[in-house]
């Protein structure tokens, strides 16, 4: 035995325990132990101590429960005792399998069937003392895969009865409790695994093991089972079954489209239409509204001619009037200045008691006058009869009566001012059968009075 040794981890990471070949070190040995790795002394058949990652030196410090042994020669504690490695690495794709096949009643017919199932599974160490007093003992340790020589057993060949008693017990009864058709199984193999994982993890962790994850990867189905055959066939007609019903379903449909469609179209012409119509009627209202306004306007640009008209005939009668009186006023006014003279002619005689001729004279002369005014007034006032007839005359001439409201117009007025009545263009004056002048239209005759519609 050297007087010094350095302990470690030496197989590869397939071995799932290693047991470190010597068993007789001193209190100079160190330990090392690798991430991943954990390290349990044993000594005198009793588990000692678990070490994890690090670097320790095999004395009473570390490993309380140790004797000391001193040699007489060097001095050294001496002590015997068995080392384990333990990967905690998680494996992965261990496989699994049934021995046999796994029989099962089937929940569609409720016939009984067989099918094969396997898998792979991932696996890790919870505690790793409990695995090495269970499964090791003083063995020099354990594979994952198939037993290598030097090695007692491996995991697959030492947990392979659990795995396939968990999976014969729990496949059939989690198929039956979820109804799953076995044509359709691959649509249900994540729900499966996750099912007899959680059931079959039970039985490793009594030994410190845990299945991280469980997969179902393969089922055989019993192709030559004339059940199996029966199953295939009906599960043909449902598929058909189901074809036909999504057929109907989307034909279904496309005629409801279709005729949401035809349904829109129509409502949307529909409103085209009546839009078109609208359009139509507002035009049409536009155009009597503007027809309307048109002629309001015309009427009362007529309107304003006539009362234009009618103010100009009743001015150029006005003026006329005036000029009759004016001239009236005007021999009035000789007359006057003539009968000034005729006085301011009388002499001094007259005054002063001049001669009887002179002032005989005179009044023949004022009565001369006077005879001339009397005899001249006739005249005047013929005169001045005929310029007011004229005037009168005049007036009757250029204005015309509306036939509706009566109002005074003037001839040339289409339509009334105020009633807006149009005018009818006709004669407008009459002649008088007693006097035979002619007048304007009327009840009665403007020359002598006589009534017209004797």
């Amino acid at each position: 035995m050297a007087i010094s040794e350095l302990i470690k981890y030496e197989g590869d990471n397939n071995t799932f325990i290693w047991k470190y070949p010597h068993e007789d070190f001193n209190s100079m040995t160190e330990l090392i132990v690798n991430e991943s790795e954990e390290a349990i002394f044993y000594a005198n058949g009793q588990a000692l101590d678990t070490f994890g990652p690090g670097r320790y030196q095999l004395d009473s410090a570390n490993i309380p429960m140790l004797s000391k042994m001193a040699s007489a020669v060097t001095g050294v504690s001496i002590f015997h005792c068995q080392v384990y490695f333990i990967n905690k690495t998680v494996q992965m794709a261990v496989k699994w399998g049934t021995d046999s096949k796994v029989r099962l009643i089937e929940p569609t017919l409720g016939l009984p069937m067989e099918i094969g199932t396997s898998g792979e599974m991932n696996l890790t160490v919870e505690n790793g003392k409990k695995l090495l007093i269970k499964l090791v003992g003083t063995k020099q340790g354990i594979k994952w895969d198939e037993e290598p020589s030097g090695f007692a057993k491996s995991v697959v060949s030492s947990f392979r009865p659990l795995i396939s008693t968990g999976v014969k017990t729990y496949l059939p009864s989690a198929i039956k409790d979820k109804g799953i058709d076995l044509i359709e199984i691959d649509e249900h193999l994540g729900e499966l695994s996750k099912e007899l994982g959680k059931r079959i993890s039970e039985g490793f962790e009594e030994y410190g093991l845990i299945i991280p994850e469980f997969y179902i990867t393969n089922v055989v189905l019993p192709e030559d089972d004339p059940n199996f055959r029966r199953l295939r066939e009906l599960h043909t007609i449902e598929l058909q079954k189901r074809a036909f019903t999504a057929e109907a379903e989307i034909r279904t449909t496309e005629a409801e489209s279709k005729a949401s469609y035809m349904t829109a179209e129509a409502a949307a012409e529909a409103q085209i239409r009546a839009a078109q119509r609208q359009a139509v009627l507002e035009s049409q209202t536009t155009e009597t509204e503007i027809a309307r306004r048109e002629a309001e306007r015309k009427l009362i640009q007529a309107q304003a001619e006539a009362q234009a008209m009618q103010m100009a005939g009743l001015a150029e009668a006005a003026v006329m009037q005036a000029k009759g009186y004016n001239q009236k006023d005007v021999i009035q006014a000789e007359i006057q200045k003539s009968y000034a003279e005729a006085i301011g002619n009388m002499g001094p005689d007259t005054v002063n008691g001049g001669t009887a001729s002179s002032i005989t004279s005179e009044m023949l002369n004022l009565g001369v006058g006077m005879a001339a005014m009397n005899a001249i007034s006739p005249k005047m006032s013929e005169m001045m009869n005929g310029m007011a007839n004229t005037a009168v005359n005049t007036t009757n001439v250029n204005t015309i009566t509306c036939p509706t409201c009566g109002k005074i117009l003037p001839s040339n007025a289409r339509f009334c001012m105020e009633c807006g009545a149009k005018i009818v263009s006709e004669s407008n004056t009459v002649i008088c059968p007693v006097c035979g002048k002619t007048t304007p239209k009327g009840k009665f005759c403007m020359e002598c009075g006589s009534e017209l519609n004797k």
